[in-house]
C-alpha cells in the first residue's frame, strides 16, 4: 500500500525551523505518513533536530528540488555543469542528514523556461552527472526520483517516454522516475498509458489538480491513474502538491507561474486532499475487485 505524503508547501514557505516543524506537525495531525521538503541547506537549518521530529511523528521524508541556472548539469559551460554537480552532492548529503529516503525533482537540468531545445552534449552532460549522484546517493542510502515536468519548467524531460530514454542514458537500475498528475495533464496524450508506460520505473508519485488547488476542481480524471497505479503494483509513497501566493515566498510563485490563489487555507486543503485520495485508492481497488469478477 502506498504511503501518503503532503508537501510542506502547502503548510509555510519554508524558509525558518520553526515552519518546517510546524509543517511536520500539521502533517501527522491530518493524517499523512511522510512530508515532502525542498532543499534544506545545512547552513540555514537544524537538520538533526528536524530528523528527530520526523522520527517522533513517524514521518518519512522526501526532499526534492530544481537546479538555479547557474549550477545547470545539462549545459555545455563546464563550470556550470560542475556547479550542479556540487550542489546535487550537498543535497544527497542533506537528505542523508535528515534522515530521508530519496531525493527527486528537476535534478537533470535548470528549473526554468529554456529558449531553446536541449544539445547532445548537454544530454550526456546531464546524464553523466545524475550517474555519478546516484552511486553518492547510493552509498548514502538515499534513492533518486527524476520528476517529468512540463515544458515550461524544462525542455528536458518533458514526457514518460522521455524520461525513460534518459534512465537508458544514465544506465543505472536505481534511479526511477517521479511523476505528477499535473504535470502529466499537460504534457501526456494519456496519462494513465504514461503510468503504465513507467511500470517498475516509477519511483515516485505527484497528486496535484490541474489549476494547483482543491482535488477534484480541476479536469484531471484521477479514477484512470489511480486504475493506473494499481496495474503497475505501485506501492511507493503518493505526495499531494499544491501551491498558494498566500503561503509560499514571491520566488517560488514566479518559478511556478502561480499567478492567483486557488486557495488561502492550509488545514481545509490538506483534510480535503487526504480524504480525496483515501476515496480514489478504496474505489481502484473496488473496481479491481469488481472487474476480476467471473
Amino acid at each position: 500500500m502506498a504511503r501518503l505524503g503532503i508537501h510542506s508547501f502547502v503548510w509555510t514557505g519554508g524558509t525558518t525551523q520553526e515552519g518546517l516543524e510546524m509543517a511536520m506537525d500539521r502533517s501527522a495531525a491530518a493524517g499523512f505518513q511522510a512530508i515532502e521538503l525542498a532543499y534544506l541547506r545545512p547552513e540555514k537549518f537544524d537538520l538533526d533536530a528536524l530528523a528527530r521530529r520526523a522520527q517522533a511523528l513517524d514521518l518519512g521524508i522526501t526532499v526534492t528540488m530544481g537546479l538555479p541556472v547557474s549550477a545547470d548539469v545539462s549545459s555545455t559551460d563546464r563550470d556550470k555543469v560542475a556547479a550542479g554537480e556540487a550542489l546535487l552532492a550537498n543535497a544527497v548529503a542533506a537528505v542523508r542528514d535528515i534522515g530521508g529516503v530519496r531525493l527527486g525533482g528537476i535534478l537533470y537540468s535548470a528549473h526554468t523556461k529554456y529558449n531553446a531545445l536541449p544539445s547532445a552534449e548537454g544530454r550526456r552532460n546531464s546524464a553523466e552527472v545524475i550517474a555519478r549522484t546516484a552511486e553518492k546517493a547510493k552509498a548514502a542510502g538515499v534513492e533518486i526520483v527524476l520528476e517529468v515536468v512540463n515544458r515550461f519548467e524544462t525542455n528536458l524531460l518533458n514526457t514518460t517516454a522521455q524520461g525513460l530514454e534518459y534512465l537508458q542514458m544514465v544506465g543505472r537500475d536505481d534511479v526511477r522516475l517521479h511523476l505528477d498528475t499535473f504535470h502529466m495533464n499537460i504534457e501526456e496524450a494519456n496519462p494513465a498509458a504514461a503510468i503504465r508506460l513507467a511500470g517498475d520505473r516509477l519511483g515516485y508519485f505527484h497528486i496535484g489538480e490541474s489549476n494547483r488547488g482543491y482535488l477534484g476542481d480541476g479536469v484531471i480524471n484521477f479514477d484512470l491513474q489511480f486504475d493506473a497505479l494499481l496495474d503497475i503494483g505501485y506501492a511507493r509513497d503518493i505526495t499531494f502538491e499544491s501551491f498558494s501566493g498566500a503561503v509560499v515566498d514571491e520566488g517560488l510563485s514566479l518559478a511556478c507561474a502561480i499567478w492567483r490563489d486557488t486557495w488561502t487555507d492550509s488545514v481545509p486543503l490538506a483534510a480535503h486532499a487526504k480524504s480525496f485520495i483515501d476515496l480514489k485508492q478504496a474505489e481502484a481497488a473496488r473496481r479491481r475487485v469488481t472487474n476480476a469478477r467471473p
